[in-house]
């Protein structure tokens, strides 16, 4: 694999992790309510479910679903389902950031690590964005050095995206300001969940 090629790759791989979705949502969730090192759990989380697609896909992912449509339609739905219940459980404040901020309570790592994982699992947009993107890389990885390429580039590209995400979103500075926005942080992150798995059950 050419240095050029591989730089498409990493800017296919940097624009997917940079478009806003369900799991800038949660990455954000996690660093405002937890602090960094929730932040940074549920970053690498995310990136290591990223990293699974890119291996899965490798293997064949796109001539599986396209040859399977009740499979992609199993992992929408799945994927549905679980933003509308991220979204009610925001839209109640139930363990959303608000409760967190006021209460000044943390949530443990292993559901902000559980919340990345499975996000990026059950997103239909990641799925989307392998079949059409990053699937087109496939043929490059005949090597051994070219396979594992593919499989760590968009893991470490999305790794660092929301690390430095929650980087910023967990300084104290920034903090400070929202402490007094946190319900409604919380009610908007709560719709853009739903109206997520809205418009992904439509579409299917």
């Amino acid at each position: 694999m050419t240095f050029t090629i591989w730089l498409s790759l990493f800017v296919v791989c940097l624009l997917g992790a940079m478009s806003p979705g369900p799991s800038l949502a949660i990455v954000a969730k996690h660093a405002l309510a937890g602090g960094r090192v929730h932040g940074l759990v549920t970053s690498w989380a995310h990136a290591i479910g990223i990293g699974i697609y890119a291996f899965i896909t490798l293997i064949g992912l796109a001539v599986v679903l396209q040859s399977s449509p009740l499979v992609f339609k199993g992992i929408s739905y799945a994927g549905a389902l679980y933003l509308a219940y991220l979204g009610i459980n925001a839209l109640r404040s139930k363990g959303g950031v608000a409760a967190k901020l006021e209460a000044g309570k943390q949530s443990h790592w292993w559901q902000a690590a559980r919340d990345g994982f499975l996000i990026s699992i059950l997103s239909p947009k990641i799925t989307l964005f392998f079949i059409a993107l990053f699937s087109q890389f496939v043929y490059l990885g005949e090597s051994m050095t070219g396979r594992a390429v593919i499989v760590l580039t968009p893991m470490i590209v999305d790794g660092l995206w929301y690390s430095l995400i929650t980087c910023v979103l967990s300084s104290s500075r920034f903090i400070d300001k929202i402490k007094a926005k946190a319900a409604l942080i919380d009610k908007l992150s709560g719709c853009v969940l739903l109206a997520l798995a809205a418009r992904v059950l439509v579409t299917v």
